[in-house]
């Protein structure tokens, strides 16, 4: 069809999109409509249908012809269509009445491959097939026209006109060029339809169900107050009254008593049967087990709660003594007035027992939340009763397990907590730990302001990095970094042993575990910050004894030195040792880890090339930063020293930190770049029993680090008694446990060319 300018008359749809190919009649009740459908019956032609219109810009509609047309009662007039093929309609004009436009081909473009297009209608029907099945219509004169349809294109058409689809979607089919991108939106489109209708069904189902379920309560209640009444029993009370005298011997205010009471009386409005029934008395029920006014006395004594945290946990000295001085707080204000705990460190490192032990000490109600994962702020502060399935958060829920309203309430893993589209999860916390809003929190589903300022919040967490200011703001940040190997032995000794013991059925008779035995544990079998995996291994060792006593091989288990390879198998871990010869381009530096501290050596080796610079060994962006940083202050040091000028074009260096399948990071290995580099470079050899830790500027200042205890430990352990640590972190050395630190020589460092002098042999 070509252009002539010939405006016809044109019919515009507003909610219904009609597509080519298809007999069709629909009532039309406005005026320019009927005016164009009679224009094109006077003109003997043909009229075109377009689905909402776009003045001044081309429309894709219909080509169609006018059938019959039959008056109804009033405006409404119903004409029969039959559909052509798609047009581009443009220039649409409103004259004397009605629409008109000029009419061009619509550029389509068909699947050009006879096998591609058979494969398309075959995939459209075999879907088809399963939407008329699932909507229990298989088989009809539809579904043997859309089977008999000679092209894809028209089968396109006469499936999406009587698919039960959105109209964006018909008009989407409608304007779409291509006939293979056409088909997949369709196929898409049904399997929408066939998945809705599937839930559909299942959602109608368990309707269905719970009014069965429902009516089958209401009928068995009705028949049990009958019997009552035959029998006399007059003094049953309804379970509205039940509520009532509750509700009268509640520890609460009047507001909440009197919001309790208004529930009640809907209740007794309320049909038994009903859904809404369930939801009034799951409402009161949770109201009148709350703790509202109810608490139960502190003990208050200082010496009782020192003597059960050393106790329970040995070590950790400094944070027994910030738990005391805060309780000492609470006792005297009786309010929530002191900074709230977070207990921050690794894994395994007793934090959630402590919290238990504090609990205890304190003759308080102790209720776990965790948190690791938490991300829908309707867990804290609860979904809106109105809501199908709609429950209380975690922190009246926790309220309501403890039965007071001053119990101890763990928010474990709080560094886990993420946002997502549901709320700000952070900011419920935030209400919940600030002690100038928590005293009228409030829970969506309880709607009442709940006051928390009693409960004693304590938080763990293994990182700060992931908790945000604001929140971190309310909170006394008390840093576990972990325990020494002294500790360890000690705790392992008079703690973890008994208690594997006694889990496991053995008497202190029937298993001894040597002293030697604990520390090829510590060294050998596990590396971490805490002492979880050491419990393992000492289970794993009961249970072995367990085993050869119950089968009668022994009486008594001995486990030492010589035999700890038969029950453990052979050893995981080795600490790497210093080397015993100065190197060139080979440092030791000490780095930080969530399970303790370790060494690692950094190897440079330099190679004749073009100036180009190699990092492997799986590392960082901040040590990728690092390692630049340390290059460019060498480059500018050697400048000014024997090496050739041009030196560093005609060289490549390599700089590598073995175990690459360990990933590495953080930003404390820059002075031992830097020497590892100056080393190579100089050809000089660095000492063997040196370990160094530090960042580095281009102007060659050492900037402090964090993790120091655990670096200085591994350090030690690894054989190295000399260390090099920035002199900024002279105050943190002060507060690390004299066992660690006696027989080291520590070294305090404000400047590269100092870190040199010490670490270079020669």
């Amino acid at each position: 069809m070509s252009n002539n300018c010939e405006f016809i008359p044109v019919v515009v749809l507003g909610e219904m999109t009609v597509l080519p190919g298809v007999m069709i009649h629909f009532d039309i009740d406005v005026s320019y409509n009927i005016k164009a459908v009679k224009k094109a019956v006077a003109d003997g032609g043909n009229i075109v249908i377009v689905s909402g219109k776009t003045e001044n810009e081309t429309n894709v509609g219909v080509l169609a012809s006018v059938r019959q047309i039959m008056k109804t009662s009033g405006k409404i007039t119903k004409v029969l269509f039959v559909t052509d093929k798609r047009v581009e309609v443009s220039d649409i004009r409103y004259e004397d009445k009605y629409y008109s436009g000029i009419i061009s081909e619509f550029d389509e473009e068909p699947v050009v491959n006879p096998h591609e297009e058979m494969g398309m209608m075959k995939a459209l029907v075999e879907i088809y097939t399963i939407f008329v099945t699932e909507n229990g219509r298989a088989g009809g004169e539809l579904y043997d026209k859309v089977k008999a349809a000679g092209n894809l294109r028209d089968m396109i058409d006469l499936v999406a006109m009587h698919l039960p689809i959105v109209k964006e979607a018909k008009r989407r089919i409608l304007k779409e060029k291509s006939v293979s991108l056409r088909c997949e939106f369709l196929m898409q489109c049904i399997a929408d339809e066939i998945n809705i209708q599937r839930y559909k069904r299942e959602f109608s189902s368990k309707i269905k169900e719970s009014i069965d379920e429902n009516q089958k309560e209401y009928f068995l209640r009705e028949q049990l107050r009958a019997i009552h009444k035959e029998l006399g029993d007059e003094d049953i009370e309804t379970e509205a009254e039940v509520f009532e005298e509750k509700c009268n011997n509640l520890e609460a205010d009047e507001y909440v008593k009197e919001k309790i009471r208004k529930e009640i009386k809907r209740l007794k409005k309320t049909a038994t049967n009903s859904s809404e029934y369930s939801v009034i008395r799951g409402y009161i029920e949770t109201l009148l087990e709350l703790p509202w006014n109810y608490e139960e006395d502190d003990k208050e004594d200082i010496a009782d709660v020192k003597e059960v945290l050393d106790k329970n946990h040995f070590g950790l000295a400094k944070l027994k003594e910030q738990i005391v001085d805060m309780l000492a707080v609470r006792m005297l204000t009786d309010k929530n007035k002191a900074a709230i705990l977070c207990l921050v460190g690794p894994p395994g490192t007793g934090k959630t027992s402590i919290v238990k032990s504090i609990a205890e000490a304190l003759g308080k109600q102790y209720v776990r939340v965790c948190l690791g994962g938490v991300r829908d702020e309707a867990e804290i502060r609860g979904h809106r009763k109105t809501y199908v399935g709609a429950m209380p958060g975690r922190i009246i829920t926790s309220l309501k397990k403890a039965g007071v309203n001053n119990p101890v309430i763990l928010l474990d893993e709080i560094d886990k907590v993420s946002n997502d589209y549901k709320g700000d999860t952070h900011s419920a916390l935030l209400e919940v730990l600030d002690p100038e809003q928590n005293k009228f929190f409030t829970d969506h589903y309880v709607e009442i302001p709940v006051d928390l300022s009693n409960v004693l919040f304590i938080c763990t967490a293994n990182s700060t990095d992931t908790i945000p200011g604001p929140l971190l703001d309310r909170m006394d940040v008390v840093d576990i970094a972990g325990y020494t190997m002294n500790e360890k032995f000690h705790i392992a000794k008079e703690h973890l042993i008994d208690r594997q013991r006694k889990q496991n059925g053995l008497k202190k008779s029937q298993l001894s575990i040597s002293d030697g035995v604990i520390h090829k544990l510590i060294e050998n079998y596990t590396r971490e910050a805490g002492v979880r995996n050491l419990e393992r291994s000492i289970g794993t060792l009961c249970r072995k004894a367990a085993r050869q006593i119950i089968e009668g091989d022994r009486k008594r288990v001995s486990i030492s030195e010589r035999n700890l390879e038969k029950y453990l198998g052979k050893e995981k871990y080795s600490y790497e040792m210093a080397n015993e010869q100065p190197e060139i381009g080979i440092v030791r530096g000490l780095a930080w880890t969530r399970v303790g501290g370790d060494t690692l050596e950094i190897e440079v080796n330099i190679m004749s090339g073009s100036g180009k610079i190699e990092l492997t060994g799986n590392l960082g962006d901040v040590m990728k930063e690092s390692a630049k940083t340390a290059l460019s202050y060498v480059r500018t040091v050697c400048d000014n020293s024997e090496i050739e000028k041009d030196y560093f074009e005609k060289h490549d260096i390599h700089i590598h930190i073995p175990e690459g399948a360990v990933p590495k990071d953080g930003p404390s290995a820059g002075i031992t770049m830097t020497v590892a580099i100056m080393s190579a470079v100089l050809k000089r050899k660095v000492r063997a029993d040196i370990a160094m830790t530090g960042e580095v500027t281009l102007r060659g200042r050492v900037l402090p680090i964090g993790g120091l205890k655990e670096k200085l430990l591994a350090a030690k352990t690894a054989g190295i008694f000399q260390v090099i640590v920035p002199d900024k972190n002279r105050k943190d050395v002060m507060e690390i446990d004299s066992e660690i630190v006696d027989g080291m020589n520590i070294v305090y460092v404000n400047k590269v060319e100092q870190v040199i002098k010490e670490a270079f042999a020669d």
